[in-house]
This record gives structure tokens, sequence and C-alpha cells, in this order.
């Protein structure tokens, strides 16, 4: 659908976007595009008081200058109406949280083009940053697609791949993909638009998927090997968080790292040391280093620290989830 438009032409663009991972996308539209309006998801409550919060989106449009839509549906049909007043040349999409109906797809003369933070079509779906590091993966990165019906099944653009770190979180790896996937949609959108690239069909065979988290699956098995528990504490990291229990109390965990040194037989879940390079805890096979711990309610600390108000004994045993 890409056309014959000249090097530096800008485009006439509705963003849409809601959490702090599309904003350096916005921006990047911002500085070389028109952007007509910004769509992201209504205001919600947050936090303890349940305060109405505005999304990270709406915050940085506003002080662009640019007009907000905020559709609790945005396939209803006022949505759509108010959308095919503009006459977009291009929709651009990162992490906007609403799934686009056929009729909203057909709009635009260019259609719609994703920003999504995994190398496509691995990592299909809500939650590709934390799967990636749930996984293991040895590397992750971007993909700019247009977009088709599917979920993330559209034809691929670019890809732009990253190394993952040894320490990776996925908060850490959140905020290493945000301003790469701006960076990647700054430099294709040009060459696509004036009909210089062509975009190649994915292969579904190597599809995985990337499901949406809900807070209780960050409940840590211990029976699991520790290299299995180190992933999925960082991969939780920070959100839902990785969790167990200490005497029938909730226990956040945060930061973790493989023992390297060879253990005795012991029950998984079982601590095994508190001092200041963090909490040791037996595993099914090997053991974690546990860098922070927050308790319902509090902050995140150091082990030690937590230790100074909380119990937290050498042999006391963490809930074993699964």
């Amino acid at each position: 659908m890409s056309g014959s438009r000249q090097p530096g032409e800008r485009l006439r663009v509705v963003f849409m976007g809601s959490p702090d991972f599309a904003v350096p996308s916005l921006r990047a539209l911002a500085a070389e595009h028109e952007v007509l309006a910004v769509v992201t998801q209504p205001d919600r409550p947050r936090g303890r008081g349940r305060v109405l919060a505005a999304p990270a989106v709406k915050q940085v449009a506003e002080a662009l200058g640019f007009p907000v839509l905020q559709p609790r549906r945005v396939r209803a049909p006022e949505s759509v109406a108010a959308l095919a007043a503009l006459q977009a040349d291009l929709f651009v999409v990162a992490a906007f949280g609403q799934i686009l109906s056929a009729e909203l797809l057909a709009l635009p003369r260019l259609g719609c083009v994703n920003v999504h933070a995994s190398l496509l079509p691995r990592y299909r779906g809500a939650a590709p940053i934390n799967w990636a590091v749930l996984r293991g993966e040895a590397q992750s990165g971007v993909t700019i697609m247009l977009m088709d019906q599917g979920i993330d099944t559209g034809a691929v653009l670019a890809r732009e791949p990253i190394a993952l770190r040894a320490d990776e979180t996925a908060g850490s790896l959140h905020d290493r993909l945000a301003p790469l996937g701006a960076e990647l949609l700054r430099r294709t959108l040009e060459p696509w638009a004036r009909g210089a690239l062509s975009a190649q069909p994915q292969d579904a065979a190597l599809a995985t998927a990337a499901p949406m988290l809900r807070k209780e699956d960050g409940c840590v098995d211990w029976r699991r090997e520790a290299e299995s528990v180190d992933c999925w504490v960082r991969g939780m990291d920070p959100w839902p968080a990785a969790h167990s229990t200490l005497a029938g109390q909730p226990l956040k965990l945060y930061r973790s790292q493989v023992a390297v040194a060879p253990l005795k037989a012991t029950a998984p879940g079982q601590v095994l040391a508190v001092d200041p390079r963090g909490l040791l805890v037996a595993c099914g096979a090997g053991a974690i280093w546990i860098r922070e711990l927050q308790a319902a309610g509090g902050r995140r600390m150091a082990p030690t620290a937590y230790a100074a108000g909380h119990p937290l004994p050498v042999g006391a045993v963490l809930g074993l989830g699964g």
C-alpha cells in the first residue's frame, strides 16, 4: 500500500499508544511528520488511593499540543467516524491496548504500522518483553510491521535485534527497546512510504506466543532449576513481580542471579544464607541469589535490611508455589 512520495515528505499520521513504551515513538513521529491526533486509553484509577491517572502517552501528547482521543472502544462507530474524518495517510500503533477492527485498518491510505517489542514472529501478543526474559532468550529486539486482523501476524517491514544481558529484567529490556523501536520506526517510514521498502510475510511455523500476564503468574516454583527461577524473577520485574511466601506472609523478589558454588542437597525454597550478597535460596537444582525483597506495603530493600525488621532465618523454607 506504499506509494510514490518524495524523500523527506511529511506524512499525515494518527498515533495510537498508551504506556511509557510508546512515548519515544510518538516523539519520533512528532519530529518528522504531521501528527493529526493521538489515540490512547482512558484515564484509569491507580495506586493505593485509586487516583485517576492519565496514560503516559496522553501526558506527552498534550504537552506537545496534539489533539487527544480516549475512546473506551476504538472500534465503536463514533470512534471510527472521528478517525475517518482526519483523512490520515497512516496510523502508527505502539502498545495501544485495544484491537483495531478491519474497518479501522482500512481507513488510512497507507495502512497501519505497528511497533512491536519482539523479533516477530516470535512472541506475538501482549507481553513480549516479559516472555523474552522469562524464557531465557539470548536476544530480543523490535519489529515494524504492517497490521492485519490477526494478533501481530502482519507482514514485516524491519527488525532490529539486541542481545540480552545476564542481569536483564523486563524493566531494563523495556527501557532499551522503547527508544530502539522509535529509531527503527523513524528509519522505516520514509522509505516504505515512497515504495523503496517491501514487506515480508511472517513464517507462521516460527511463531511463539507472549500472552498477557496476571499478578498470580509471578508465583515462584522453587522446584524448578536455578536458571529457570532466575529467568522467572527477572522476567517478572517490575510487574507483576515474582513472589513467594515466608511464614505465610507474601514476599516479592527482585534482581536475581544464579549461584555458582556447588551446593549440598537441600529442600527447594530453603533459605541458605542472608548476607551482603543477598538472599541465597535453594532451587530444585542449584540455588539463586535474590538481591532485593519487598514485604506487603513496604519498599524494595536488600535482604540484610529486610532481615533487620522481619524474621528471615537461615533454614526457613519459602512457599513452593507452582
